[in-house]
């Protein structure tokens, strides 16, 4: 498993980084284009750069920094076992930060440049596990086996994220509210074979993001209202949910990680994560029941269906047959 750098701590970054970088820092993520998702992931990957720079750079400020330097955090990256996607994901953090200052501060620092230019190459990229979509068979199994276990919140879940392929962010928006909704009706008011959520946030730039609704059949309503019913009263608006002391609260995006991780592949014997429910999910739209991928692409929502095709994962073996 790729490894992850340590965050830092309140008391550290308040007063042990050069004032400079924190001042920096702070200034550049209260810009509104940034998501509040990726606001915290820049902001932990800022703090630990800056963590860096005090052990191995004598706490310069980012203005006195040099490209050999971001050369040096790179390689250190990689020599911690970061994956490619995280060492790529921290590397642009610190050069939007340098963006900034090049463009905010330029009457004060004239000659700084972006220390990620050209010249220092991306890591390769590394994939660290084959992506494997579940089956329907794997599928329909692990859905009958949560349900001989009474982990009724997890199916519910299960199965409203594979109906409309929806992130673990849009997943922990869903309110409890969609299961009193009737279903979406055609032009002749009809009944349609699915239902419509309220507007989510979903990913986009900024606070607000890209807002959408997405739809969801029977199935999925039919376990949403038997987690419920089991579940009982209480002020807790979100569908999915985690207890404490006080109640039941909103439930974290990580923990649908935890009960991929934990539950799910135990019970397949197969890496599970969120994602891969997505691609599970595109897969058998477009290459099991041979739909058109403009059909998953609306469905995950993806403004080109060249985006759609990264999450479908076809068998091309029988191409080969004529060869040989």
């Amino acid at each position: 498993m790729a490894k992850r750098l340590p965050e830092v701590t309140k008391d550290v970054w308040e007063n042990e980084i050069d004032p400079f970088n924190r001042q920096l820092t702070e200034e550049f993520l209260t810009q509104g284009h940034l998501s509040p998702q990726t606001l915290k992931q820049y902001r932990s990957a800022l703090m630990q750069f800056f963590m860096w720079v005090k052990n191995n750079c004598m706490n310069k400020p980012l203005h006195k920094l040099k490209p050999r330097d971001a050369l040096r955090y790179q390689n250190y990256l990689i020599q911690e076992g970061l994956s490619s996607s995280a060492i790529k994901f921290k590397r642009s953090a610190v050069s939007s930060l340098c963006g900034y200052l090049e463009i905010y501060y330029l009457d004060e620092y004239e000659t700084f440049r972006n220390i990620y230019n050209k010249n220092i190459p991306n890591p390769p990229n590394v994939k660290k596990h084959e992506k494997v979509p579940l089956t329907k068979e794997q599928f329909e199994t692990l859905v009958k086996e949560l349900e001989k276990r009474e982990r009724y919140q997890e199916v519910a879940y299960l199965l409203y994220t594979y109906a409309t392929g929806c992130r673990r962010e849009e997943s922990r928006q869903l309110l409890k509210e969609v299961v009193d909704y009737s279903k979406a009706k055609d032009k002749e008011g009809n009944d349609k074979p699915f239902y419509i959520t309220h507007s989510i946030r979903a990913k986009g730039r900024g606070k607000e993001g890209k807002v959408r609704k997405f739809t969801f059949d029977e199935r999925a309503m039919t376990a949403m209202k038997r987690w419920l019913e089991l579940r009982g009263e209480d002020d807790c608006p979100y569908l999915f949910v985690a207890r404490s002391k006080e109640g039941y609260r909103q439930i974290s995006a990580n923990m649908f990680n935890h009960w991929c991780s934990a539950l799910f592949s135990d019970i397949l014997g197969v890496r599970v994560h969120p994602h891969l429910i997505r691609s599970t999910r595109a897969t058998h739209i477009v290459a099991v029941d041979g739909k058109d991928i403009k059909s998953a692409q609306k469905l995950l929502g993806h403004a080109s269906s060249e985006t759609t095709e990264i999450y479908v994962v076809r068998d091309d073996s029988e191409d080969l047959d004529d060869i040989f």
